[in-house]
């Protein structure tokens, strides 16, 4: 059994044929599930104007989830910080934990809006985020000079969603990181995400929240009964990912066989091979070694699974082998706050 927590990461993708709202509802649901499976933690996502994604509104999705679930921690990862106000930020989640008492967790990024239009439309400007993070974190904890409220019902944690610079802000303000993509190496030489999480941990600096550096790492995980089922779940969201850098639009989740009729440029076809490579799919087994030697290499302390196919059958099954292989507590009670990895 694999050790680490375990937790999942929904982005609310719209599928072709269906509305929007059933891609929200599909979030919650998928949360519901999720907390009976005894995962540790269910995350969702802040995109802007991406027709794949209707996941754009964080803290009122998370409010939708903390009415249908009672135990599953509940987190942001993440609320992209240069679109908004730190006290805006602090006020939204302040009222999610109304709602979730002691288990709502903020993760924060930086990731600027998917066009140009929808960078000018969330009015972007240049803004440091290390500063934004303080300020976030003084509204939290009450040290500011404007008092929250509501005032949190319990700590809200902040996380980084971190890439190479995300890494030194995180350690220099003791916040631990999600981090995902070529740092974590699997599809490609893990040397330099390996020495950015080294860099990660000498430079941590111990704070109120955190006391020692805690990583953890995401990335589409799909189990299935054949390796070669497992791959084709993944087919799905490979090709938008290879639409989305080919002509600029990431879309809606295909149908496998729609994605098999597809005729695809060479361009197409090295990034679905891309994708798939970076993700771990394949069998109970296979996932399960492949997972604890990425667990093991980078130290990391929970596993954000951020899969998703266009088969919700599928995808609710491969949740469920997922849980099966790591040691999670016992369905129905709190899961406390994983413990940090090791330096």
């Amino acid at each position: 059994m694999l050790t680490p927590r375990l937790s999942l990461l929904d982005r609310a993708r719209t599928r072709s044929g269906e509305p929007d709202p059933d891609a929200l509802a599909g979030t919650v649901e998928r949360a519901v599930a999720a907390e009976r499976l005894g995962y540790a933690r269910f995350w969702v996502a802040e995109h802007h104007g991406v027709p794949g994604i209707a996941g754009s509104a964080p803290a009122v999705l998370l409010a939708a989830v903390a009415g249908r679930t009672t135990t599953v921690r509940l987190g942001s990862a993440g609320v992209m910080l240069p679109h908004h106000q730190p006290l805006v930020v602090a006020e939204q989640f302040a009222t999610v934990s109304a709602f979730a008492p002691g288990r709502v967790d903020l993760g924060l990024g930086r990731s600027p809006g998917f066009t140009p239009p929808v960078r000018r439309a969330l009015r972007e400007t240049e803004r440091d985020f290390a500063a934004d993070l303080a300020e976030l974190r003084a509204y939290l904890t009450g040290t500011a000079e404007v008092t929250l409220h509501p005032q949190p019902a319990g700590p809200v944690p902040m996380h980084v969603l971190a890439t190479g610079s995300g890494l030194a802000v995180a350690a220099e303000l003791g916040l631990p990181v999600i981090v995902g993509g070529p740092l974590l190496g699997v599809a490609g030489d893990p040397e330099p995400g390996l020495a950015a999480l080294a860099g990660y941990r000498r430079a941590f600096r111990p704070s109120a929240q955190q006391p020692e550096p805690r990583v953890s790492v995401s990335l589409d995980v799909l189990v299935a009964d054949t390796a070669a089922e497992a791959a084709e779940l993944l087919l799905p969201e490979a090709w938008a990912m290879a639409r989305a850098r080919t002509e600029g639009a990431f879309p809606a989740l295909e149908p496998v066989a729609a994605v098999r009729a597809r005729s695809m440029t060479a361009r197409q076809e090295q990034y679905v091979e891309q994708t798939l490579a970076a993700a771990i799919a394949g069998t109970p087994a296979q996932v399960e070694s492949r997972l604890a030697e990425l667990l093991d290499r980078t130290g990391a302390a929970e596993l954000v699974a951020s899969s998703s196919t266009f088969d919700r059958a599928a995808l609710a099954a491969s949740d469920a082998s997922l849980a099966e292989l790591f040691d999670q507590p016992t369905v129905g009670r709190a899961p406390a706050m994983a413990s940090p990895s090791r330096p």
